[in-house]
C-alpha cells in the first residue's frame, strides 16, 4: 500500500511539473511564426478603382482602425476585461516604421487574405479577406498608398498585450491564419445582381460576419456554413465596448425582415433608422454605399433561409 501511494505521489508530482512547464511555455514562449510571401500584384492607378478602394477601406476596415487622430492609426479593439488582453487595432497609414510603410505591397495582399504579417506573426482571427476579389485587394492597397487624409503618415504605436488565455488559443491552434492558396479570385460581375450581393455582404462588407451566430463559430472560407447565417444573436460592441445583439436580416417574415421594402433596407444601412423610427445601435455602422450596391445586398438576402431565431431586444 506504501509503494502504491509514493508511486501515486511520484505521478501527482509528475502531472504537477509537466502543467508547470506547459503554462511557462504559453506563458512566456514567443507566438507562433508563419511564413511570408511578398506576393506579386500591380497597384491600379485610375480615379474609379481609388474610389472603389477608398469605399472599402473606408466603409470596412476604418471601422476597426480608426484611431482617435482621425487617421487609420488604430484603436482599442478589445479591452482586458474580455479576457483576451489589450488588444489594439493595427496602424494602417502610411508611417514608414509604425505604419503600412514598412510593408511591401504584396505583403499587404498576404497579410488581407491570410491574416499574417510580414514580422511572421499573426494579425489576429478578425484580420483575413480570403473571398475578395483580387481586384479589390489591389484597390485597397493603392488606396491606402494614396494621399487620402485618413491614411497619412501617424505616429501612433500601440502594443497588444496578449492574456494568458489568449496566448494558449494561439499557441494551440484555436486561433490561427488562414494557408494562401494562390489561386485567382473574382468578383462575380454586377449583372448577376444575386451574386453581386452575396460577394459585397459576405466578402467586402462582411455583413454575415456580424449577422450570423458568434464570431467563433464564423466560416470564413464558406460564410454560408456558418451557424445562425445572417440570423443575428452574436455579441457586437460598439467603441465604448456597450454591447447590443445583432439582428436577424434573414427574410422571415416575423424574426427577420421579411416585412420590410428594399427602401426600408437602405435607409436602416444608410441612416441606421428602422422602418417603425426607432434607432439602431451605434455598434451598426452607417455606410454610404450606393444604390447599386444596396439593390445587389438586398437581391442576395431575399435568397437567404428564413430562419426563426428570435435574437433577444
Amino acid at each position: 500500500m506504501k509503494k502504491m501511494f509514493k508511486i501515486l505521489g511520484f505521478l501527482l508530482v509528475g502531472i504537477i511539473l509537466a502543467l508547470g512547464c506547459l503554462a511557462a511555455w504559453v506563458g512566456f514562449s514567443d507566438l507562433p511564426e508563419y511564413p511570408v510571401q511578398n506576393l506579386d500584384i500591380k497597384l491600379p492607378s485610375d480615379s474609379i478603382s481609388l474610389a472603389r478602394g477608398r469605399g472599402i477601406v473606408e466603409n470596412t476596415c476604418a471601422h476597426c482602425h480608426r484611431g482617435e487622430d482621425g487617421k487609420l492609426s488604430g484603436r482599442l479593439f478589445l479591452p482586458e476585461t474580455e479576457g483576451f488582453g489589450e488588444i489594439w487595432s493595427g496602424n494602417l497609414t502610411r508611417h514608414p516604421t509604425l505604419g503600412l510603410g514598412r510593408y511591401q505591397d504584396g505583403e499587404i495582399a498576404y497579410l488581407l487574405r491570410t491574416g499574417i504579417k510580414r514580422d511572421k506573426k499573426m494579425a489576429g482571427p478578425f484580420m483575413m479577406y480570403p473571398n475578395l476579389s483580387d481586384e479589390d485587394v489591389a484597390a485597397i492597397i493603392a488606396y491606402l498608398r494614396s494621399d487620402a487624409p485618413s491614411v497619412q503618415a501617424s505616429a501612433v504605436k500601440r502594443v497588444s498585450k496578449y492574456s494568458f488565455l489568449a496566448k494558449a488559443l494561439i499557441k494551440f491552434g484555436a486561433f490561427k491564419p488562414l494557408t494562401y492558396n494562390n489561386q485567382p479570385v473574382l468578383a462575380p460581375p454586377k449583372s448577376d445582381l444575386v451574386a453581386y450581393g452575396r460577394y459585397l455582404a459576405t466578402a467586402v462588407y462582411e455583413c454575415s460576419s456580424c449577422h450570423s451566430a458568434n464570431f467563433e463559430t464564423y466560416a470564413v472560407l464558406e460564410p454560408e456554413k456558418s451557424p445562425g447565417f445572417f440570423a443575428g444573436g452574436n455579441k457586437i460592441a460598439d467603441h465604448e465596448f456597450n454591447y447590443t445583439t445583432s439582428r436577424n436580416i434573414t427574410p422571415h417574415p416575423e424574426q427577420g425582415i421579411g416585412k420590410w421594402t428594399e427602401t426600408q433596407f437602405q435607409m436602416a444601412v444608410r441612416a441606421g433608422i428602422r422602418p417603425d423610427g426607432t434607432i439602431l445601435s451605434v455598434a451598426m455602422p452607417r455606410i454610404p454605399l450606393s444604390d447599386e450596391e444596396l439593390s445587389a445586398i438586398w437581391a442576395y438576402l431575399q435568397t437567404v433561409p428564413a430562419l426563426e431565431t428570435t435574437v433577444e431586444k
